[in-house]
């Protein structure tokens, strides 16, 4: 792949990224003098209009949203061959895929973690969007002022509570993919999120697992209350889990903090 010199206004600096619709570069702004990620639409779903629309939805939902618990998009534009692309805000702290690489997180820095993709998750139930595809790669680190902020990212495979349900396209990542997710004609809604939330949990908290569905080992030092919510929140049953992401984030705190006589 040929690293493009510039995209619109901006110098391509490296590529951050690659998947299946689309490529993701590091580009430097020359008036602000700040890096932004650049999201190109990749040439071979060019000539897919359903795509192409995916794609700029994703923007014009980025846009929408406009939260710092979700990543930003700053503008859209057009490569000379028709190409969409969107400028984002460069997530520099790399995502937890980069960062369970390198090992586990500690026990409570990995609850703390898990608490604050909920409240990004959140945000998206809030505006009545289910992101569909949460999964490691998916959660991204922003440094700020204020310290380091936990973003939301890749909402490609999100759709609007209205037109989740009912004959859509099987979408999501095998091992964070809600069960009703493999079914055409079920309905998806928040507790599809609710799901993916808890398998995050899994992989942070839990020994290595097979498939959801098997026997959840937890980790040295993750509360029982939490394994609960986490059996919970992955229950095969959307009936059975948390209704949302913002009930899954309650859930966790009250099981994570220390109560009754003696806790400090």
């Amino acid at each position: 792949m040929t690293a493009p010199v510039r995209i619109g206004s901006y110098r391509i600096e490296r590529l951050l990224g690659a998947g299946s619709f689309a490529t993701v570069w590091l580009g430097h702004d020359p008036v602000l003098d700040s890096r932004v990620a650049i999201k190109v639409l990749a040439e071979n779903w060019s000539h897919d209009l359903r795509v192409r629309e995916r794609f700029l939805d994703e923007a014009r939902l980025l846009r929408r949203l406009d939260h710092e618990r979700v990543v930003r998009v700053h503008a859209v534009g057009e490569l000379p061959d028709g190409r969409p692309y969107a400028v984002l805000a460069w997530a520099d702290g790399g995502s937890l895929r980069d960062r369970l690489a390198r090992g586990p997180l500690p026990v409570a820095s990995a609850v703390d973690l898990l608490g604050e993709i909920a409240a990004g998750v959140a945000v998206l139930h809030r505006h009545g969007v289910v992101h569909r595809d949460l999964t490691p790669g998916n959660i991204l680190f922003r440094s700020t002022p204020a310290g380091e902020r936990v973003l939301v990212a890749d909402l490609g495979l999100a759709k609007a509570l209205a037109a989740a349900s009912g004959l859509t396209a099987r979408a999501g990542t095998p091992g964070y993919m809600a069960p009703e997710q493999d079914d055409p004609l079920a309905v998806v809604d928040t507790r599809a999120d609710v799901f993916g939330l808890g398998r995050l949990g899994v992989t942070l908290l839990c020994a290595p697992a097979g498939r959801p569905g098997t026997p959840l080992r937890p980790r040295p030092g993750v509360p029982p209350a939490v394994t609960a919510v986490l059996r919970r929140a992955t229950a095969p049953r959307p009936a059975d889990r948390y209704p949302d992401a913002a009930a899954f984030r309650a859930a966790l705190r009250a099981a994570a903090t220390p109560s009754g006589p003696g806790a400090g």
